[in-house]
């Protein structure tokens, strides 16, 4: 037994076709990041506005900004590199066609790395302030993302035989993990709770990036296990997949700079004391 798949045609509604372009289509994928983006500028100018932030409106509006190309811009650079590098090779110009699809969280995570960089910098703020600023942002997009992984009917998990899994309409015949709801789940809402809960009382600096890295590693490795891994690449060794190789150093990165933070922040606090 499975459940029935949701019929929801991915493309919400086509204009045109104008000229020899074709129709120009609006997309649920699309709306997603839109939504993912909407709530994040609602978030952090509801954020910069309270007492003693260090944020003015345009400077989330410029950080916003540089996060939303270095999502882009990552993703798809990641998607290539990490998932089609040998189609690279080949034709390099693959990197351009992104009406082929093709975004990696990866990619965009360290494209949002180098914005947050590059408008600390800017600014003259603490890169680790602003990144802690910035990860409470990330989840909802995640999950809103993952949701429209779903409406699409890709990125599906492995065959089950769970009361909750579904057939999927280009997975074959046999049910599925929806394995994108889990991440939805995990890597969306409860992360994002996670980091709001968290962030609500003063923590050390860089400490809510590295919980953000932590968490996010840990769930999406875990994940892994239950999403059929990429067809071209397979499994590493028949046991771990590129998706678990990918995340494996933001475990490390997130519990080393969350051990370094509390260790910095009571150095400071016996130095003062002393």
């Amino acid at each position: 037994m499975a459940l029935q798949f949701p019929e929801i045609d991915p493309i919400i509604f086509s204009i045109g076709p104008f000229f020899s372009i074709g129709p120009l289509s609006v997309r649920w994928y699309g709306v997603m990041y839109l939504i993912g983006f909407t709530f994040a500028m609602w978030l952090a100018n509801r954020q910069a506005e309270k007492p003693n932030s260090g944020w003015t409106k345009e400077q989330v509006s410029d950080m916003l900004f540089y996060g939303m190309l270095g999502v882009i811009l990552g993703g798809r650079i990641g998607y290539v590199l990490f998932y089609q590098f040998s189609h690279f090779l080949e034709n390099p110009l693959y990197l351009l066609r992104i009406d082929q699809g093709g975004m990696s969280f990866h990619g965009g995570a360290l494209g949002v790395i180098a914005a947050i960089v590059i408008f600390a910098i800017r600014t003259n703020k603490s890169i680790l302030r602003v990144g802690d600023f910035v990860v409470p942002l990330v989840p909802v997009g995640l999950l809103a993302g993952r949701i429209g992984n779903f409406i699409n009917g890709e990125l599906w998990g492995r065959t089950t035989d769970v009361p909750w899994a579904f057939v999927f309409p280009t997975g074959g015949p046999l049910p599925r993990h929806p394995s994108q709801l889990y991440e939805a789940l995990f890597e969306g809402l409860v992360l994002f709770i996670m980091l709001i809960w968290f962030a609500k009382r003063p923590r050390p600096a860089g400490s809510v990036a590295g919980l953000f890295l932590l968490g996010y590693g840990i769930f999406r490795f875990c994940i892994e296990y239950f999403r059929e891994p990429d067809a071209h690449i397979g499994l590493y060794g028949g046991v771990i997949s590129q998706g678990q190789i990918l995340s494996l150093p933001m475990v490390i990165a997130g519990a080393v700079l969350m051990a370094w933070a509390y260790k910095r922040q009571s150095l400071e606090q016996s130095q003062s004391n002393s």
